[in-house]
């Protein structure tokens, strides 16, 4: 008898060992809802994105957390509706049943609906290891007229923003500041990432390379007002030469770590639009799907952004100091993967450019060629990048000859972005 347990434990040892590998998980870590600007429920939003292969959601609805008691009038929601079609009321009470939703009839006779908290909504979709909700919440400050809006992941408390301080930095770091304390205060791991810079062109890669406290940028935001390609009449306002520009001023002028980027939707139409969901995600590589743990693995920068090229795999051996991305390939489907880097000898001119009018920089500055440099590229399903020492840090973008399904602006093909590497010694 003592014997036939030996199988049985031998399968429940290993079905443990198998749960705590590591493993890819798909998220995106920005979106809005009826809590805020958004048109739609939160939890048909996020059956959406459960329906879809997600793994993981955070509804980031501005300067608010999906708690307490909140009234909409049917008459408003119906309002932000874009597209014909049957009543957002009538969607939701289809998708959850009758009696999910709750409404009431104010002293003028008009029809309100109460949104459902996190809280409330989250039992209906959560699934262990297979779906999460991360709480969150779009943190929108500014600065005069450029908006500073900073997501901030895995929240217990709704952050108050603080707008127009000193400085765009200053607004910036006080913002980021609250956040961080959070952290501290509660003892869990909390994340905050920097919201498409080029919305107003709010933010130049200056001011986000001085604020140290940012860890973080969405290199893709799917909102078509978000110019991720930036604008040839802005110098240098693209996001990946954004990001390139504020990793060398860090790592030559201030000695700070890095930054590491997002892919995000930033959706807010469900109902026909412009602003809608799957355009971008991040692919967080962790041992479990728990919200702590996904931070965790983030802020170790063990994740990839994407706008629809999907990663075998992506690693660096310290050792070696290899770079090494295996795409997951589709068939008939050309890729491109280009290592990009800055020399430790680079060439630091810089020009000063005239901005356009409607810019909250009346100067753009223009850097050389050699900040992000073509160091190689490759046309395999598998590529390697051997750093020589003579680089700064190397990072890889994966573009497809593919469109992607639903751009956020005509032609933006679909790709990949991994963090930057071999910076540390």
């Amino acid at each position: 008898m003592r014997f036939s347990f030996l199988p049985i434990l031998f399968i429940a040892a290993t079905a443990m060992v198998s749960a705590d590998e590591p493993r890819w998980f798909k998220g995106n870590t920005h979106t809005h809802s009826l809590w805020s600007d958004g048109n739609d429920f939160p939890e048909m939003i996020s059956a959406w994105y459960k329906e879809k292969g997600y793994d993981f959601l955070c509804m980031s609805d501005h300067n608010t957390l999906a708690e307490g008691e909140k009234w909409v009038p049917e008459a408003t929601i119906e309002k932000k509706k874009i597209s014909l079609g049957r009543k957002v009321v009538d969607k939701c009470t289809d998708r959850f049943g009758p009696g999910w939703v709750t409404t009431r009839t104010d002293e003028k006779g008009q029809v309100e609906v109460k949104l459902k908290t996190l809280e409330e909504y989250r039992v209906k979709l959560e699934e262990p290891g297979k779906f999460l909700l991360v709480q969150a919440e779009e943190v929108s400050a500014g600065f005069a007229k450029s908006p500073i809006h900073i997501n901030a992941i895995n929240l217990t408390e709704a952050i108050q923003p603080v707008k127009d301080l000193v400085s765009i930095r200053e607004t910036m770091r006080t913002n980021l500041q609250a956040i961080a304390a959070q952290g501290l205060k509660t003892g869990r791991p909390i994340m905050s990432h920097l919201n498409h810079p080029n919305f107003k062109w709010a933010v130049s890669a200056e001011d986000i390379a001085h604020v140290i406290e940012d860890k973080f940028f969405e290199v893709y935001n799917g909102h078509p007002s978000t110019y991720p390609e930036g604008d040839p009449a802005r110098a240098d306002t693209s996001t990946d030469r954004i990001w390139d520009i504020a990793n060398t001023i860090r790592l030559v002028e201030l000695k700070a770590a890095p930054l590491y980027a997002l892919g995000t939707d930033d959706s807010h139409h469900y109902h026909g639009g412009t602003a809608t969901s799957g355009r971008g995600w991040v692919m967080v590589k962790a041992d479990k799907l728990d919200a702590n743990a996904l931070v965790e693995a983030m802020q170790r920068g063990d994740f990839y952004a994407s706008c629809g090229v999907a990663l075998e795999d992506v690693s660096f051996d310290k050792t070696t100091r290899k770079l090494t991305v295996k795409i997951k390939g589709e068939p008939g489907v050309k890729y491109t993967t280009e290592f990009r880097g800055t020399p430790k000898n680079y060439d630091r001119a810089i020009k000063e450019v005239p901005a356009p009018a409607d810019d909250n920089y009346p100067v753009r500055l223009k850097y050389s060629e050699e900040v992000g440099k073509l160091l190689a590229s490759s046309e395999s399903l598998e590529s390697s990048y051997q750093m020589t020492g003579d680089e700064l840090y190397v990072r890889a973008i994966i573009t497809s000859d593919q469109i992607m399904t639903n751009p956020a602006t005509p032609g933006q093909l679909q790709k990949a972005w991994t963090q930057p590497v071999g910076w540390q010694p």
